[in-house]
């Protein structure tokens, strides 16, 4: 559509933003030159229409489930693919991403209508690998809640007690797993989204190295912090779609130029005898976490050395600031990419989606008042801060993740993973629709004290479950060296066989997807 020309009054209004100082006559004489810009804008949106691919006609229904986790649900496989490592078996996707054909909501009203053109690159990796997607599973508003209670138009229930979150963002996925609704699901993490549902619903949640696995086709919210990972019910499936989903697709800026081939199902059948194991200190203990938890995950580390690893100590005394390093990249950040600049924002050599952009921004101007009370946070506190120092906190926050993460990797070249409690309790009840803001932020957010640094460090982290604490599943985090995925895996691994398996909840698919 044209682009309209600026009047007076709107020129005049740039020029206050801009604090650029311009008279009116000095406005006057700019505004046949702005104007004359304008036809460049015009012009690339022809060219762009020229690229744009239709829409494909897929069929799929709206989501119904007893646990409110299905967005919508469908039956796409590749009519060309015969088999495959995935053959048979079927994926939910966390409904930030994108499945051409399909609605996507990402758990707001704003982008509520949005049908999408093409397909992330990890669905087209799904799908050439023989998977049959079966719907898109419901996610948190804007994916920003650790919780699952702030998705429109309603909370995903645990299946372990329905009066209870099921952890977020990717609430729907772990809950779809968990019930055994589909036998995998992709999940999203910028703060423990992945593994936050996974130690809540009793699976295994891996959020791989940071730009292991192409992020193009998903919503972002801040693209230093931005994962997709596997959500399965155990290590071996995780292992086999991480196989499938990573990989350099080329139109990711947060990869590399170059990533090693690696089989993870058979990495998984080394010997895990010997490996040291480096429990954080400052991971346990915390001021909100239960002891309980804290005594099942060290439990479940006394597994692991009956399996003939060496469990020890160590001390990173940098786990104690990290969370202050993401508030401020997960706000500021955020605010600047997820909110003002549409979940894009600009600078960065990756493919856009111009259709989602556009869509999003007038819905969010429509009905932002809609938007989750963890979202108007993240604009009001990370626009704030903007404002006050043109960025220079975020700035710093970005400067001080290399420290960061070195304090990790220091500790990781004495040990070949760390481990700590995922979360630092269960599942808490999900809290009444009147609930005042200190409660709902509370519920919502205060368990991301493990799992968020390893978003800033970009460290590869597994959740698998725990013994049950009084009745409800807990988790182990498993984080291991860069781009070392293999060796987190073959240790969950190794714990799960130590095990003989993990339990499952009470309330099971008996009823159907589409029930």
């Amino acid at each position: 559509m044209p682009v309209p020309v600026p009047d007076a009054a709107a020129l005049a209004a740039l020029s206050e933003h801009f604090s650029f100082g311009l008279s009116e006559a000095a406005l006057a004489e700019f505004a046949p030159a702005v104007a004359a810009t304008l036809a460049s804008s015009e012009a690339v949106e022809t060219l762009y229409a020229q690229t744009v691919p239709e829409v494909p006609a897929r069929e799929w229904a709206p989501g119904e489930h007893p646990l409110g986790a299905w967005y919508v649900t469908t039956e796409i496989r590749d009519p060309e693919v015969a088999g495959g490592p995935l053959a048979g078996r079927t994926v939910a996707i966390k409904d930030n991403v994108a499945v051409a054909g399909v609605p996507m909501m990402n758990g707001s009203v704003t982008v509520e209508g949005f049908v999408p053109r093409r397909d992330a690159t990890v669905v087209s990796h799904l799908l050439a690998a023989g998977a049959t997607i079966a719907g898109k599973a419901v996610c948190e508003n804007l994916c920003f809640s650790g919780a699952s209670f702030t998705s429109q138009p309603g909370p995903v229930r645990n299946p372990w007690d329905p009066a209870r979150n099921a952890g977020g963002s990717s609430s729907g996925s772990g809950v779809l797993v968990a019930t055994g609704d589909v036998d995998l699901a992709l999940g999203g993490d910028q703060g423990g989204s992945i593994r936050i549902p996974a130690s809540f619903c009793g699976i295994v949640g891996h959020k791989p190295t940071h730009g292991l696995v192409p992020y193009t086709g998903a919503f972002p919210i801040e693209q230093t912090l931005d994962h997709l990972g596997p959500m399965t019910r155990t290590v071996a499936d995780a292992a086999l779609m991480l196989s499938v989903l990573a990989g350099v697709d080329g139109l990711d800026p947060r990869q590399p130029t170059e990533i090693a081939s690696v089989d993870y199902v058979a990495a998984l059948a080394e010997p895990a005898t010997g490996l040291r194991v480096g429990i954080v200190t400052e991971g346990f203990g915390t001021s909100v976490s239960d002891p309980a938890v804290d005594a099942a995950v060290r439990t479940a580390i006394e597994v692991l050395r009956s399996a003939g690893l060496v469990a020890e100590e160590v001390s990173v005394p940098w786990h104690l600031d990290a969370i202050h390093v993401w508030n401020v990249i997960a706000t500021e950040g955020a605010a600047y990419q997820m909110i003002e600049g549409n979940g894009h924002g600009m600078n960065w050599q990756g493919l856009y989606d111009p259709e989602l952009i556009a869509h999003y921004a007038k819905g969010r101007k429509a009905r932002g008042a809609e938007l989750s009370k963890t979202v108007k946070l993240v604009g009001l506190s990370g626009r704030h801060t903007f404002l006050t120092g043109g960025g220079v906190y975020y700035a710093m926050a970005r400067n001080v993740a290399p420290p960061m993460r070195a304090a990790y990797d220091a500790a990781l070249s004495n040990h070949d993973v760390l481990v700590m409690p995922t979360l630092p309790y269960t599942a808490r009840e999900i809290p009444p629709v009147d609930a005042c803001l200190a409660d709902y932020l509370d519920t919502a957010l205060s368990m991301l004290g493990n799992t968020a640094p390893f978003n800033v460090t970009g460290h590869p982290a597994c959740s698998v479950p725990t013994e049950l604490v009084g009745g409800l599943p807990a988790g182990m985090m498993i984080i291991g060296r860069h781009f070392d995925d293999a060796t987190v895996l073959r240790v969950a691994h190794t714990y799960e066989q130590a095990l003989g398996g993990f339990p499952h909840p009470p309330v099971t698919a008996t009823i159907g997807r589409n029930a």
